[in-house]
């Protein structure tokens, strides 16, 4: 018998053969994080609740409802909250954040590895922009109401464009997108170069390019 088919058979059977706990959808309704104090093992997730003790404020947080600290460099806040802050997300694939940016503020250029990000402006003006892999910037302006996608794993950046603060919320299609920020991962971040990198972005803003702008040149300081 040929190895390719002794392969074929294996993989047929341990596929009709393999465990539910392996499947990648979910196996029940709904999965609330279980408390710590109930976790046993270690493992990629979180344990769910035991579904005697569902309840619905699992599936309520208040997290996202005010505005966070602007008093700092780039006079913005970001929140993400994922399963771990938020129980009734657990297994549905899914976090949340909210943005508020003063005026003259910005979001630092930054990646989210996991996950692709839908971001809702719910006041103010804003500038966004993300870089693809051949560093081609797509930049757009947002006023209250629209909405723009940021793909999976894609540097991209925010900043007001108004004279009032701004607030955008978003949804990630991943429990635990991930951050990863330029800045934060090479320099301090009240550094001379994050000052530079902040100056750069606002030059941007500033320079009167088209609304559905895209630049093809690559991403420098």
């Amino acid at each position: 018998m040929k190895l390719s088919t002794v392969l074929c058979s294996y993989i047929l059977i341990f596929g009709l053969c393999t465990p539910k706990i392996l499947s990648d959808s979910p196996l029940q309704d709904v999965c609330p994080m279980a408390p710590q104090s109930e976790r046993k093992l270690f493992m990629n997730g979180f344990l769910c609740k035991n579904p005697s003790t569902i309840i619905a404020s699992d599936f309520k947080t208040l997290l996202l409802n005010h505005a966070g600290d602007l008093d700092n460099m780039v006079r913005s806040s970001v929140n993400i909250v994922t399963a771990t802050e938020f129980p009734g997300l657990n297994t549905l694939g899914l976090s949340m954040a909210r943005t508020d940016i003063a005026p003259g503020g910005a979001v630092l250029p930054h990646s989210h590895p996991r996950a692709s990000e839908m971001m809702f402006v719910y006041s103010g003006s804003v500038v966004v922009g993300f870089f693809d892999c051949n560093g081609k910037l797509f930049q757009k302006t947002l006023a209250e109401g629209d909405v723009f996608i940021f793909p999976r794993g894609l540097v991209h950046f925010i900043m007001n464009y108004g004279f009032n603060l701004a607030t955008t919320f978003s949804v990630l299609n991943s429990q635990n997108p991930g951050v990863v920020g330029i800045t934060h991962a090479m320099f301090a971040p009240d550094s001379e170069i994050a000052e530079g990198l902040m100056a750069r972005m606002l030059s941007f803003r500033d320079t009167g390019m088209d609304d559905n702008n895209t630049v093809a040149s690559s991403w420098s300081y």
